[in-house]
């Protein structure tokens, strides 16, 4: 079988996409991401290709860039790329540079495909990415769903690549007498999945030849558990979750405590309202104190009340209005605001109340206009250091009745850009390197 005819099996089988589809390839440029664009093109499905440049790497990254530009030229397909400053968002985020790259990259990932109406976004992760990712898990912690590795398709990702191991690959590329780029990095075992690879995987593959063949048959069983749990706790949750009025749910306390295994079935239970394992651990601890009544949990979308014997179970409630995106050239109406952001090559003379100019080069869209949060914080434009949006505005002397009316426009990598209409932050202030000016006005 040719490695075509297995592609589009794979494709098929795992009902991956149709063949109308259009679907956005993420292509770094190394040999895995190269052959997964020759082989969109071979099939000639519809394609866009979409490149990141962390700036990591200097000069390198930047001939990744030119080489996937001109790859995206050669095979006449779209091509979208985008600049990340991953490094101090890294350090502003308190995270390595690889969640750092990979939280900017999916983000935006998802931007380009929602924007430019693509079906899926196709990722070049093969088998071995999947072994070095349940040995990831494995060694952080994880539950069943770290066991069975990448999925070839989650959402709107998938991964055609994933019948092929890298040796598969390799023999591939030379066949096809593909150009593509190594990035030196990985293979620096600074990184701990690196480690895994260079390391980890070649000790194991002694013991078991067929690794990658044995992890896929495990990630297979694993995939077919956690759908049996997923169903038992659907059962339970219809059968333990009483729906109120109000549209929340009440559940006893005494019928939660009785499941076994108790930990695993109370993330199941709670997992789909977004609570996390530490959140639902302080609950298990919490329901067996005496004074546990008024106790309060909360997740992105919901909370969690003790209330005596039963947990109250409720959407916490988000005004429409408190959350709107906003691109280049689209009003939006933010309660009694109008705001809009426009791009332009040079600075307008302009000293109109409402308006401020930002460096466009930093900016990631969509922006975010919201209502202040706790905890939020920004470097007021003049400032260096932090400043928390609750004290920016006590020292404005602004009535909490306003507080949780006044726009707050967030970047599209989750920095704070501008408290409407007081304050930019200072880190996206024009400077003497600014190339592109991003409007934006509130009227």
């Amino acid at each position: 079988m040719s490695l075509l005819t297995r592609f589009l099996h794979f494709i098929s089988e795992n009902e991956l996409f149709f063949p109308k589809d259009t679907i956005l390839l993420a292509v770094s440029g190394g040999k895995d991401s190269v052959l997964m664009a020759h082989l969109f093109a071979e099939a000639k499905f519809k394609f866009g290709i979409a490149h990141c440049n962390f700036k990591l790497r200097g000069e390198h990254a930047d001939g990744d860039e030119q080489f996937v530009e001109e790859l995206a030229g050669k095979l006449h397909v779209p091509f979208h790329s985008i600049h990340f400053e991953t490094s101090v968002y890294a350090k502003q985020q308190g995270i390595s540079i690889e969640m750092a790259a990979r939280t900017l990259r999916y983000k935006w990932f998802e931007q380009i495909r929602s924007i430019n109406s693509y079906s899926y976004v196709a990722l070049a992760h093969h088998q071995n990415d999947s072994v070095e990712t349940v040995l990831l898990n494995l060694i952080r912690g994880t539950g069943i769903a770290g066991l069975h590795g990448i999925l070839p398709k989650r959402e709107a990702l998938i991964r055609p690549l994933l019948f092929l191991n890298r040796e598969e690959i390799e023999v591939a590329v030379n066949d096809k007498n593909l150009v593509y780029r190594d990035d030196e990095t990985n293979f620096s075992p600074t990184y701990l999945r690196n480690k895994i690879r260079i390391e980890v995987i070649p000790r194991l593959k002694e013991i078991n030849p067929s690794l990658e063949k044995t992890f896929i048959e495990n990630s297979h069983r694993f995939e077919e558990l956690e759908e049996l749990l997923h169903t038992y706790s659907d059962g339970l949750r219809r059968k333990l979750f009483h729906q109120q009025p109000d549209g929340g749910y009440r559940v006893a306390i005494k019928a939660l405590q009785e499941l076994r295994p108790l930990k695993t079935l109370i993330y199941e239970l709670f997992s789909p309202y977004h609570f996390t394992s530490d959140v639902l651990d302080d609950l298990l601890v919490a329901w067996h104190k005496e004074n546990r009544t008024g106790k309060m949990f909360y997740s992105e979308t919901h909370s969690l009340l003790i209330n005596r014997n039963e947990l109250i179970l409720k959407t916490r409630y988000i005004d429409e209005e408190q959350q709107q995106e906003l691109v280049p050239g689209k009003p939006i109406n933010f309660h009694h605001y109008n705001i809009l952001v426009r791009l332009c090559d040079e600075i307008d003379k302009m000293h109109a109340e409402g308006m401020v100019a930002v460096d466009a080069d930093r900016i990631v869209f969509p922006l975010v206009v919201r209502t202040w949060q706790e905890g939020d914080w920004f470097k007021p434009l003049g400032m260096t250091g932090k400043k928390k949006v609750s004290d920016f505005f006590i020292s404005l002397k602004i009535p909490l009745s306003e507080k949780k009316r006044i726009p707050v426009v967030v970047n599209g990598n989750g920095d704070i850009l501008w408290i409407v209409p007081y304050r930019i932050d200072n880190r996206y202030k024009i400077t003497d390197k600014t190339k592109k000016v991003a409007i934006l006005e509130c009227r």
